[in-house]
């Protein structure tokens, strides 16, 4: 396999497995009543010392070296808190309070803020596939959460406020670090943001004070979670990123939304419609005409 193809795979599986993870939260929010607090410091703390100790192991001189400039020390802080924290709290709680297939499409609106953003702080006229990428975004977004009626919501305003606000946190979290990343390694910063995250949510919810109703399914979704939800699937994306380049891994992050709702579908008896699906699709077209909209 070359390593086109091999950046190809891990991308779309890093994606995949973001999207089931989410599955697996919703199960563990709502069928074993485990905090979304808890299960945030718990993931964020593993997964984070989990990919510093790679580092370490694998003799990157950035993971130290990170903390050495004050002002790099001040927006690892801002990073792991404003940025890592707040876009995994933001989402998890999306799906507690709906379900893990909106909480995802929701989420996946964060683009077009980020495009929209970046045509105001630089001045960069939009084309007609950015404008329509737009459009794509509040039609899918509406239909998502209104099955196209003006008198009722299919989710609640609470889930709906959540799902927009990490939207919102997703596009800080991928703008935040963007001079800490063109200076130390991926894994230094993202191992450092989670452990950060973790350990700021941790005196919300500490750790070993468990909550919920624990059996072996809840110890098998937790464990996925963290290894298959969180570890894997970053340093994946990290090295699909090396490979084909952050545009194309970008693109095909598509796959998230999608497997997200299948399994949601699937395995938890989420009802989907017609506009559902309609919505999502809408949502997800808005990643290929930015990309288009990038080439022009």
């Amino acid at each position: 396999m070359d390593s086109h193809t091999r950046g190809v795979a891990m991308a779309l599986l890093a994606a995949t497995l973001w999207g089931v993870s989410g599955t697996a939260g919703q199960f563990l929010f709502q069928q074993r009543a485990v905090g979304v607090e808890w299960l945030m410091a718990v993931r964020m703390l593993c997964a984070g010392s989990l990919l510093i100790l790679l580092g370490v192991l694998k003799k990157d001189s950035n993971v130290w070296a990170i903390w050495r400039e004050k002002r790099d020390r001040r927006q690892l802080l801002v990073f792991g808190i404003a940025g890592m924290l707040t876009v995994q709290y933001t989402y998890f709680a999306a799906i507690k309070h709906s379900n893990a297939a909106t909480a995802t499409i929701l989420q996946f609106s964060a683009p077009v803020m980020i495009a929209i953003y970046l045509a105001v702080r630089y001045g960069k006229r939009l084309n007609l596939f950015g404008y329509l990428a737009i459009l794509f975004a509040v039609v899918g977004a509406f239909l998502l959460v209104t099955h196209g009626r003006l008198d009722s919501l299919t989710i609640s305003p609470l889930a709906f406020a959540l799902g927009m606000a990490s939207a919102v946190s997703l596009a800080l979290y991928t703008l935040m670090p963007g001079k800490l990343l063109r200076k130390y390694s991926a894994v230094s910063v993202i191992g450092w943001g989670l452990f950060i995250g973790g350990v700021a949510i941790s005196f919300v919810k500490p750790p070993w004070q468990a909550d919920g109703v624990w059996d072996a399914y809840t110890y098998v979704n937790v464990l996925f979670v963290v290894i298959f939800g969180t570890l894997i699937p970053f340093y994946m994306y990290l090295r699909a990123v090396q490979l084909i380049g952050g545009q194309q891994a970008s693109l095909l992050t598509s796959a998230e939304p999608l497997s997200a709702t299948l399994i949601a579908v699937l395995w938890l008896g989420v009802p989907f419609q017609a506009v559902d699906w309609l919505g999502a699709l809408l949502i997800i077209a808005t990643v290929f005409l930015l990309a288009a909209d990038n080439k022009t």
